[in-house]
């Protein structure tokens, strides 16, 4: 689909939910190294981009230096690659799955960067994120002690299945946890993909990212 009919997609999903919910879009770009596809959806007003490895983003990020886009960091991050990623000035990391990243983060920064806290919310081993259970303590616990980690918010992939009703209680449990981080500063709630983000908007999401679903279109047009 295109960038408008993923709008207007948001926006009855939005409506379902409050009037007053504001929903980002974060154009995931993991599926194309095409810079000609990017600077499409650019051009059709997407600002806000996201990438999952550190190499591609190197890669875009230098292809695209003349263009005011705001990327986010989505993929697991490993120690090794923290440098690289500052050295690209990114516009927010959605992926702070632990203090102890957090802590190697905030060593390596020179300046507070936006972040997220990335919670596994569905309780899949095969999944990167903090225990729900664990959330808010570690979330508490970088905020008074990272002055480089500036958390914005908290991050979740949801349940890994074609039942509605796991879906939605994993964006549930997310947006709780959110809820109760409010009191703490926390603005952001990114949950929903390509195949879920309705739902997640349904569940109080106000920021999606989406891939293949979006860039599809774009790639076709070559």
């Amino acid at each position: 689909m295109t960038l408008d009919e993923l709008i207007q997609r948001v926006e009855v999903a939005r409506l379902r939910r409050s009037e007053h919910l504001i929903v980002q879009i974060v154009a995931v770009t993991k599926y194309t190294n095409d810079l000609e596809v990017l600077k499409r959806l650019y051009e059709d007003g997407q600002r806000a981009f996201g990438e999952n490895r550190v190499q591609d983003m190197e890669e875009k990020v230098n292809g695209l230096s003349e263009l005011p886009i705001e990327w986010h960091f989505i993929g697991n991050l490993q120690k090794n690659k923290i440098n690289k990623l500052l050295k690209l000035n990114p516009f927010m990391i959605q992926s702070i799955n632990s203090y102890e990243l957090a802590q190697a983060i905030n060593k390596r920064a020179n300046k507070p960067i936006r972040c997220l806290l990335e919670i596994n919310s569905s309780k899949e081993p095969t999944k990167h994120g903090l225990e729900p259970e664990k959330a808010i303590d570690t979330y508490l616990q970088i905020k008074e002690s990272l002055p480089n980690i500036n958390l914005q918010g908290v991050m979740t992939i949801g349940a890994h299945t074609d039942d509605e009703r796991e879906i939605r209680k994993s964006f549930r449990l997310t947006y709780e946890i959110f809820d109760k981080l409010k009191l703490y500063g926390a603005k952001i709630c990114s949950m929903g993909m390509s195949g879920d983000f309705e739902i997640a908007i349904e569940e109080g999401s106000n920021m999606i990212r989406v891939g293949s679903a979006l860039l599809n279109s774009y790639m076709e047009k070559k």
